[in-house]
């Protein structure tokens, strides 16, 4: 009988910290718990951390570590991006414009916005999760004050084009505001929000082997924003509360490690994601979605969609389960408890496929004996499920 492989592939949900930044949590943790706030020697060993990490991330975007404010996560970092931003905005205008296939943290906030009085604008996407740069400057207004979207999509691993977009922002006004959720890009790909145009971008921790709990919002100077938490003061004012200091150490080497031989990394995950694509064809009644295979380098490389006809993902995902493989059935990041995708009806994937849809998302730990051994998983459990599950 063959022996079962643990083999984790849900790293768009949440990846394996580095040893290393466990390490320096712990000693952040152990040495520096004094409140960085404080004007004493322990105060500052903290303020210290907190510092060396805003170089680190700094030294990613190609920004200045006053543009960098440290939040509890990507979700903080898109509600604070969103709300302090259209509340800062209101005289100016109450337009603003989306996609229709945005993570909860952002598609959540915009409706309170809009509850708020705000016009809010959700524009479609085609079948590869793609938008085109002209049909938001269609959706553009005198009124408009803020666009947002995701650079790649925590779902199906679709990459917009966001400098397209920034361009025809830009050419219809100045002051509109552009904000990009970059949780699933940032430490898979070099950005630089500068010169790509963009005025706010969200990342997160526990998505680049960092800790959870913990993110940063990139802010440009021109972004006018009211303060998201009110108190002490820390951050400049725009965000009270004293830091996360272990975490925020933590980030600040993740983030470091995960710019470290960038290139690499990335053309390893595109090599997994060849491997897996291939070997997932062998298997019937198999849809990939949003990545075909003429343009597999223009998606994200660490996601792959995968509708399975006949089955229900969530008996499929626990079958897996029993078997050590870890995927999730969509976003992890909104519930445990599951329900339609909405970026799956997004993209038109049909019906009867919505429900039977799986998420394989891999990282630099990943091996191709892993993807290997869970295609032949694959390939004895589908057609028992299928049967099982066919009336």
């Amino acid at each position: 009988m063959r022996k079962n492989m643990e083999c984790y592939l849900d790293n768009a949900a949440t990846t394996q910290p580095l040893s290393q930044v466990c390490e320096l949590v712990a000693e952040a943790m152990g040495t520096a718990y004094g409140n960085p706030s404080s004007l004493h020697k322990k105060g500052v060993e903290s303020e210290q951390y907190i510092r060396q990490a805003a170089e680190r991330i700094a030294r990613t975007l190609k920004c200045q570590t006053k543009n960098i404010i440290f939040t509890s996560g990507g979700t903080e970092s898109n509600n604070m991006a969103l709300i302090g931003t259209a509340l800062a905005n209101r005289r100016q205008g109450q337009h603003i414009i989306t996609t229709c296939f945005e993570h909860p943290s952002v598609h959540e906030p915009l409706i309170y916005l809009e509850n708020m009085g705000y016009e809010i604008t959700m524009l479609p996407v085609d079948k590869n999760g793609h938008i085109e740069p002209e049909t938001v400057k269609e959706a553009l207004r005198e009124d408009t004050i803020l666009v947002s979207v995701m650079l790649v999509n925590n779902e199906v691993g679709a990459v917009l084009d966001v400098e397209g977009i920034s361009r025809v922002i830009r050419e219809y006004s100045q002051d509109i505001l552009f904000h990009v959720d970059a949780i699933q890009a940032y430490g898979k790909m070099r950005l630089k929000p500068e010169r790509m145009g963009v005025d706010l971008m969200s990342a997160s921790g526990h998505k680049i082997h960092g800790p959870k709990g913990i993110g940063f919002l990139y802010v440009s100077d021109r972004v006018k924003m009211h303060a998201y938490l009110h108190g002490g003061g820390q951050q400049g004012g725009r965000r009270s509360g004293t830091e996360n200091v272990p975490g925020i150490a933590g980030l600040g080497l993740a983030a470091e490690e995960m710019h470290r031989e960038m290139e690499e990394k990335r053309e390893y995950l595109y090599s997994l994601k060849r491997h897996f694509l291939s070997r997932i064809e062998e298997i019937e009644g198999v849809t990939v979605n949003a990545c075909e295979p003429s343009f597999i380098e223009q998606t994200a490389p660490h996601i792959v969609s995968v509708s399975f006809a006949g089955l229900r993902s969530e008996v499929l995902l626990h079958a897996l389960e029993e078997r050590g493989i870890y995927v999730s059935s969509g976003s992890a990041c909104s519930s445990n408890h599951p329900g339609i995708s909405g970026t799956l009806q997004a993209i038109g994937v049909p019906a009867e496929l919505l429900e039977s849809t799986l998420r394989f998302s891999f990282s630099v730990f990943t091996t191709k004996e892993e993807l290997d051994y869970t295609v032949e998983c694959l390939k004895e459990l589908v057609p028992v499920l299928a049967r099982y599950t066919r009336h």
